[in-house]
């Protein structure tokens, strides 16, 4: 367990926080708190989902990024123009991983770049025209796509471009679904109202398409992966598992998904919900439109993909309850084996997270199954609910912090010493130039899968590679090198 009380972890916020202007300090100590399991609701003790304080340095995203970043980019057979300057759309393009099968250009188009590249004219005079035109000529560029959506760019709200009759008119000429999604940079706080409006748009535009086409035939045992984006194969590794215990998976979106899966999601007996954060709107309106429940779950980590598998195997007959206890046995050995290897090299590290979605309260369980500590946690750009299904995750007297600043973070750090970070690429090589092992948990550093039994020897593999390697004892920061280390490098 971590060796802070709860009253020297209070003490270390407050001691950080003393940097700051009175305003300044007033409003983030609402966002730092330490975990305290007692609490039923997390708003009696932090503060999240609130603008960030200007002037620090936030590590949130915008709208657009939750909606063509996250919701809409990673839908594979649709192609997805970012209307505004290209800036948007080439910083978001291919940055999260997430893997597909397609042939790119033809038939699937996540890695490329569409965008309208706005000048100065069209700031002026508008690029309702300008992307009229886009759109007829990307169906004849790329004839197999299934349909366009456009992601609009902070320039498009400022000056009123009518996207949405833009996209009606496109979808009569071309026969296409056109999704037209006001995700603006600068709404909301944060790249969850991103999420937020892309669902909307998935509510409006895509999902009451096929309502009344009876060609496509159900299974009682019908459910979707929804909020699974496939960073490095993780929809793979977790639809194996479901197949395996006899479910159909009709549906995998944003990640490997297509537009056929999305129009015949409300088709399932069971939505199943991996990232809370960016799909429970839609999850909610399935439930309260078609009647379809949705279940949360988790897939990192043995204890907790055992608790999920018997957790959905609950909602079906005795049938799919006995398969998922035959998957749970036939991968036990793999597991065992990969917790007898790696255990004893990482057993009572400790770690801390900071990073978006679901992943600061999901792969705390991962972490546990080797061992190790999670003495501080975080998100971007939380939701209250989300911290109210963290405090049970966390240990008494750890560290819970909303927004984080770059200089809090840091400090945490130094006073906390942990093993090991788990954090964004923002982050990432502040911490190693510190000396300190780290871990990019968003895209998992290029590595993955880290979902299902397979993905779990992944993330044992990676952990172990990362704190044990040896380079960080033999790095020192060049103002910490003592005078003689200086005259002989010279010398040499």
């Amino acid at each position: 367990m971590t060796t802070m009380t709860r009253e020297e972890t209070q003490a270390l916020i407050q001691e950080v926080l003393e940097v700051y202007p009175e305003k300044a300090k007033k409003d983030r100590v609402l966002h730092l708190t330490v975990n305290d399991q007692g609490v039923e609701q997390s708003k009696k003790c932090i503060t999240s989902n609130r603008k960030s304080l200007p002037g620090v340095m936030t590590i949130r995203g915008c709208a657009y990024a939750g909606s063509k970043g996250v919701v809409w980019g990673p839908i594979k057979d649709m192609i997805h123009i970012s209307h505004g300057p290209v800036g948007c759309g080439q910083y978001s393009r291919a940055g999260r991983r997430n893997y597909y099968v397609g042939t790119t250009g033809i038939n699937t188009f996540g890695t490329m770049n569409f965008t309208s590249d706005f000048q100065e004219k069209d700031i002026v005079f508008g690029g309702d025209k300008k992307l009229s035109k886009i759109l007829t000529e990307i169906d004849q560029l790329f004839p197999l796509n299934k349909g366009i959506t456009i992601q609009s760019e902070c320039p498009i709200g400022l000056i009123g471009d009518d996207i949405e009759a833009v996209s009606k008119q496109g979808a009569k000429e071309l026969e296409k679904p056109i999704v037209p999604v006001r995700c603006e940079g600068f709404r909301g706080v944060s790249q969850s109202l991103g999420h937020h409006i892309a669902n909307d748009a998935v509510r409006d535009w895509v999902l009451g398409n096929r309502d009344n086409d009876t060609s496509f035939e159900v299974t009682p045992y019908d459910v979707t992966i929804i909020g699974d984006y496939n960073i490095g194969g993780d929809a793979w590794a977790s639809r194996t598992l479901l197949e395996e215990m006899g479910l159909r998976v009709i549906a995998q979106w944003s990640g490997d998904g297509t537009l056929a899966e999305m129009e015949n999601t409300p088709k399932a007996k069971l939505n199943l919900l991996h990232c809370y954060r960016s799909m429970n709107y839609v999850s909610r309106h399935m439930e309260e439109k078609y009647g379809i429940p949705w279940m949360e779950y988790n897939f990192f980590g043995p204890t907790k993909i055992a608790e999920s598998l018997r957790k959905i195997a609950g909602f079906f007959d005795e049938s799919i309850q006995i398969k998922a206890e035959k998957v749970i046995e036939k991968y036990k050995a793999e597991f065992d084996a990969v917790i007898a290897k790696y255990r004893p090299r990482l057993e009572g590290k400790r770690v801390m997270l900071y990073v978006g979605g679901l992943r600061p309260r999901h792969i705390i369980g991962a972490y546990e199954d080797l061992g190790m500590e999670v003495v501080g946690t975080g998100y971007e750009f939380a939701h209250n609910d989300d911290y109210d299904r963290t405090i049970k995750e966390m240990g008494n007297a750890t560290l819970i912090y909303d927004d984080v600043t770059g200089y809090e973070f840091e400090e945490f750090v130094k006073t906390v010493k942990p093993d090991l970070i788990g954090s964004g690429i923002k982050e990432k090589y502040i911490f190693q130039k510190m000396g300190i092992p780290f871990r990019q948990m968003h895209s998992w550093d290029y590595s993955g899968p880290y979902h299902g039994y397979d993905g779990f020897a992944i993330f044992a593999r990676d952990m172990d590679m990362t704190i044990n390697n040896p380079c960080w004892n033999k790095m020192q920061a060049p103002w910490l090198k003592s005078e003689t280390e200086d005259a002989s490098a010279e010398a040499a």
